[in-house]
Protein backbone atom coordinates (compact mmCIF):
# COMPACT_ATOMS: atom_id res chain seq x y z
CA UNK A 1 0.00 0.00 0.00
CA UNK A 2 1.54 3.25 -1.09
CA UNK A 3 1.33 6.28 1.50
CA UNK A 4 -2.20 8.14 0.79
CA UNK A 5 -0.03 11.73 0.75
CA UNK A 6 0.69 11.16 -2.79
CA UNK A 7 -2.87 9.79 -3.50
CA UNK A 8 -3.85 13.48 -2.24
CA UNK A 9 -1.10 15.24 -4.65
CA UNK A 10 -2.62 13.33 -7.69
CA UNK A 11 -6.14 13.74 -7.42
CA UNK A 12 -5.60 17.36 -6.22
CA UNK A 13 -7.45 17.60 -3.14
CA UNK A 14 -6.37 17.07 0.31
CA UNK A 15 -8.74 15.46 3.26
CA UNK A 16 -9.33 17.72 6.48
CA UNK A 17 -10.57 14.55 7.71
CA UNK A 18 -8.08 12.04 6.77
CA UNK A 19 -10.40 9.20 8.65
CA UNK A 20 -12.82 9.36 5.87
CA UNK A 21 -10.10 8.81 3.30
CA UNK A 22 -8.66 5.86 5.22
CA UNK A 23 -12.24 4.70 5.14
CA UNK A 24 -12.68 5.36 0.84
CA UNK A 25 -9.65 3.51 1.04
CA UNK A 26 -10.26 0.44 3.54
CA UNK A 27 -11.89 -3.25 1.51
CA UNK A 28 -13.90 -5.53 3.61
CA UNK A 29 -10.97 -7.97 3.07
CA UNK A 30 -9.14 -5.64 5.30
CA UNK A 31 -11.48 -5.82 8.07
CA UNK A 32 -12.04 -9.65 7.87
CA UNK A 33 -8.14 -10.23 8.60
CA UNK A 34 -8.41 -7.56 11.30
CA UNK A 35 -10.85 -9.22 13.33
CA UNK A 36 -9.61 -9.82 16.94
CA UNK A 37 -6.69 -7.33 16.58
CA UNK A 38 -8.28 -4.51 18.76
CA UNK A 39 -10.41 -1.66 17.11
CA UNK A 40 -11.24 -2.58 13.47
CA UNK A 41 -12.13 0.40 11.23
CA UNK A 42 -14.99 0.31 8.67
CA UNK A 43 -14.63 -0.67 5.19
CA UNK A 44 -15.67 1.56 2.36
CA UNK A 45 -19.00 0.00 1.62
CA UNK A 46 -21.32 2.16 2.91
CA UNK A 47 -19.48 5.26 1.03
CA UNK A 48 -19.43 3.11 -2.37
CA UNK A 49 -23.34 3.21 -1.57
CA UNK A 50 -23.23 7.11 -1.48
CA UNK A 51 -20.56 7.67 -4.17
CA UNK A 52 -22.69 5.80 -7.03
CA UNK A 53 -25.34 8.00 -6.48
CA UNK A 54 -23.63 11.31 -6.37
CA UNK A 55 -21.50 10.22 -9.72
CA UNK A 56 -24.78 8.95 -11.57
CA UNK A 57 -26.66 12.71 -10.64
CA UNK A 58 -23.80 14.64 -11.86
CA UNK A 59 -23.16 12.40 -15.37
CA UNK A 60 -26.57 12.82 -15.44
CA UNK A 61 -26.83 16.46 -15.18
CA UNK A 62 -23.87 16.89 -17.31
CA UNK A 63 -25.33 15.10 -20.09
CA UNK A 64 -28.62 16.43 -19.87
CA UNK A 65 -26.79 19.85 -20.23
CA UNK A 66 -24.04 18.89 -23.45
CA UNK A 67 -26.80 16.88 -25.68
CA UNK A 68 -29.57 18.35 -25.24
CA UNK A 69 -31.34 17.39 -28.49
CA UNK A 70 -30.66 13.78 -27.18
CA UNK A 71 -33.55 11.69 -26.40
CA UNK A 72 -33.99 10.27 -22.94
CA UNK A 73 -33.09 6.66 -24.02
CA UNK A 74 -29.91 7.23 -25.60
CA UNK A 75 -28.80 9.33 -22.76
CA UNK A 76 -29.59 6.84 -20.08
CA UNK A 77 -27.83 4.22 -22.20
CA UNK A 78 -24.40 6.48 -22.82
CA UNK A 79 -24.93 7.49 -18.45
CA UNK A 80 -25.12 3.48 -18.09
CA UNK A 81 -21.79 2.85 -19.88
CA UNK A 82 -20.08 5.91 -17.85
CA UNK A 83 -20.46 4.87 -14.70
CA UNK A 84 -20.78 0.85 -15.38
CA UNK A 85 -17.86 -0.96 -13.72
CA UNK A 86 -15.45 -0.90 -16.36
CA UNK A 87 -15.56 2.93 -17.18
CA UNK A 88 -14.73 3.43 -13.41
CA UNK A 89 -11.88 0.89 -13.38
CA UNK A 90 -10.47 2.85 -15.94
CA UNK A 91 -11.12 5.71 -14.14
CA UNK A 92 -9.42 4.41 -10.84
CA UNK A 93 -6.12 3.41 -12.93
CA UNK A 94 -5.67 7.04 -13.90
CA UNK A 95 -4.69 7.77 -10.67
CA UNK A 96 -3.06 4.33 -9.75
CA UNK A 97 -6.07 4.12 -6.72
CA UNK A 98 -5.51 -0.04 -6.49
CA UNK A 99 -2.45 0.46 -4.68
CA UNK A 100 -3.20 2.88 -1.97
CA UNK A 101 -6.30 0.44 -0.91
CA UNK A 102 -6.03 -1.30 2.27
CA UNK A 103 -6.77 -4.86 1.71
CA UNK A 104 -6.70 -8.36 3.38
CA UNK A 105 -3.30 -10.36 2.25
CA UNK A 106 -5.25 -13.24 0.20
CA UNK A 107 -7.57 -10.55 -1.45
CA UNK A 108 -4.17 -8.91 -2.54
CA UNK A 109 -2.46 -12.12 -3.40
CA UNK A 110 -5.15 -13.07 -5.95
CA UNK A 111 -5.10 -9.55 -7.78
CA UNK A 112 -7.37 -7.70 -5.91
CA UNK A 113 -5.45 -4.22 -6.38
CA UNK A 114 -6.08 -4.23 -10.21
CA UNK A 115 -9.95 -6.03 -9.83
CA UNK A 116 -12.42 -3.71 -11.59
CA UNK A 117 -15.07 -4.97 -9.03
CA UNK A 118 -12.60 -3.30 -6.27
CA UNK A 119 -11.36 -0.69 -7.96
CA UNK A 120 -14.49 0.73 -9.01
CA UNK A 121 -16.32 0.63 -5.97
CA UNK A 122 -12.93 2.31 -4.34
CA UNK A 123 -13.91 5.04 -6.97
CA UNK A 124 -17.32 5.51 -5.79
CA UNK A 125 -15.76 5.51 -2.17
CA UNK A 126 -13.82 8.28 -2.50
CA UNK A 127 -16.14 10.24 -4.16
CA UNK A 128 -18.35 10.11 -1.09
CA UNK A 129 -15.37 11.12 1.06
CA UNK A 130 -14.22 13.87 -0.73
CA UNK A 131 -18.50 15.34 -1.10
CA UNK A 132 -18.42 14.55 2.54
CA UNK A 133 -15.53 16.00 3.62
CA UNK A 134 -15.85 18.89 1.50
CA UNK A 135 -19.30 19.64 -0.02
CA UNK A 136 -20.76 19.29 -3.93
CA UNK A 137 -18.60 21.64 -5.47
CA UNK A 138 -15.60 19.67 -4.66
CA UNK A 139 -16.76 16.39 -5.37
CA UNK A 140 -17.63 17.64 -8.80
CA UNK A 141 -14.56 19.10 -9.65
CA UNK A 142 -12.95 15.92 -8.91
CA UNK A 143 -16.15 13.29 -10.74
CA UNK A 144 -15.02 15.85 -14.11
CA UNK A 145 -11.36 16.09 -13.91
CA UNK A 146 -10.87 12.38 -13.22
CA UNK A 147 -13.97 10.68 -14.93
CA UNK A 148 -15.89 12.75 -17.59
CA UNK A 149 -12.77 13.94 -18.54
CA UNK A 150 -10.73 10.99 -18.58
CA UNK A 151 -13.88 8.73 -20.75
CA UNK A 152 -14.00 11.38 -22.83
CA UNK A 153 -9.89 11.74 -23.58
CA UNK A 154 -10.47 7.68 -23.95
CA UNK A 155 -13.45 7.30 -25.97
CA UNK A 156 -15.53 4.94 -23.58
CA UNK A 157 -18.70 6.17 -23.36
CA UNK A 158 -20.10 3.31 -25.41
CA UNK A 159 -19.85 -0.20 -24.74
CA UNK A 160 -16.20 -1.23 -24.81
CA UNK A 161 -16.89 -4.18 -26.97
CA UNK A 162 -18.65 -2.10 -29.79
CA UNK A 163 -16.15 0.62 -29.90
CA UNK A 164 -12.98 -1.93 -30.42
CA UNK A 165 -14.77 -3.51 -33.08
CA UNK A 166 -15.20 -0.33 -35.03
CA UNK A 167 -11.98 0.57 -34.52
CA UNK A 168 -10.49 -2.66 -35.39
CA UNK A 169 -13.05 -2.71 -38.63
CA UNK A 170 -11.39 0.35 -40.15
CA UNK A 171 -9.04 -2.27 -41.61
CA UNK A 172 -11.83 -4.64 -43.87
CA UNK A 173 -9.24 -7.71 -42.88
CA UNK A 174 -8.94 -7.40 -39.50
CA UNK A 175 -10.36 -9.96 -37.58
CA UNK A 176 -11.40 -9.59 -33.60
CA UNK A 177 -11.67 -12.62 -31.13
CA UNK A 178 -11.34 -13.18 -27.73
CA UNK A 179 -9.86 -15.68 -25.55
CA UNK A 180 -10.52 -17.35 -22.11
CA UNK A 181 -7.00 -17.34 -20.73
CA UNK A 182 -7.83 -18.37 -17.16
CA UNK A 183 -10.78 -19.50 -14.77
CA UNK A 184 -10.04 -19.23 -11.30
CA UNK A 185 -11.30 -18.89 -7.41
CA UNK A 186 -14.02 -20.56 -5.98
CA UNK A 187 -18.08 -21.05 -7.58
CA UNK A 188 -19.15 -18.01 -5.67
CA UNK A 189 -16.40 -15.94 -6.94
CA UNK A 190 -14.53 -16.93 -10.08
CA UNK A 191 -12.23 -14.52 -11.40
CA UNK A 192 -11.86 -14.71 -15.49
CA UNK A 193 -8.97 -13.25 -17.09
CA UNK A 194 -9.85 -12.93 -21.26
CA UNK A 195 -6.91 -12.11 -24.06
CA UNK A 196 -8.10 -10.23 -27.32
CA UNK A 197 -6.19 -10.49 -30.43
CA UNK A 198 -6.45 -8.71 -33.93
CA UNK A 199 -5.43 -11.51 -36.56
CA UNK A 200 -3.74 -13.14 -33.65
CA UNK A 201 -2.15 -10.75 -32.06
CA UNK A 202 -3.09 -10.05 -28.89
CA UNK A 203 -3.89 -6.31 -27.70
CA UNK A 204 -5.45 -6.29 -24.57
CA UNK A 205 -6.09 -8.72 -21.50
CA UNK A 206 -8.60 -8.29 -18.73
CA UNK A 207 -10.00 -9.34 -15.73
CA UNK A 208 -13.84 -9.74 -14.23
CA UNK A 209 -16.07 -11.57 -12.16
CA UNK A 210 -17.55 -13.05 -15.34
CA UNK A 211 -16.56 -14.16 -19.11
CA UNK A 212 -18.50 -10.93 -19.67
CA UNK A 213 -17.02 -8.54 -17.89
CA UNK A 214 -13.34 -9.73 -18.22
CA UNK A 215 -14.09 -9.30 -21.85
CA UNK A 216 -15.32 -5.90 -21.84
CA UNK A 217 -12.22 -5.14 -19.76
CA UNK A 218 -9.58 -6.65 -22.43
CA UNK A 219 -11.55 -4.43 -24.45
CA UNK A 220 -10.99 -0.94 -22.52
CA UNK A 221 -6.95 -2.18 -22.56
CA UNK A 222 -7.12 -3.10 -26.25
CA UNK A 223 -8.91 0.36 -26.70
CA UNK A 224 -6.12 2.72 -24.79
CA UNK A 225 -3.14 0.42 -26.69
CA UNK A 226 -4.71 1.41 -30.06
CA UNK A 227 -5.37 5.18 -29.06
CA UNK A 228 -1.25 5.10 -27.70
CA UNK A 229 -0.29 3.17 -31.01
CA UNK A 230 -1.75 5.80 -32.95
CA UNK A 231 -0.13 8.88 -30.93
CA UNK A 232 2.96 7.39 -31.67
CA UNK A 233 3.27 7.37 -35.10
Amino acid sequence: MKDIEELQRIIGYHFNDQELLVTALTHSSYLNESKGRGSVPEDNERLEFFGDAIIEFVVSEYLFSKYADTPEGDMTKLRASMVCEQSLAVCSRQIDLGNYLRMGKGEEATGGRERPSITSDAFEALTAAIYLDAGRETAEQFIYRHLIHTLEHQTLFFDAKTRLQEIVQQDPNARLTYELVSEEGPSHNKVFVTAVFRNGTEIGRGVGHSKKTSQQDAAVHAIQALEEEGTRK
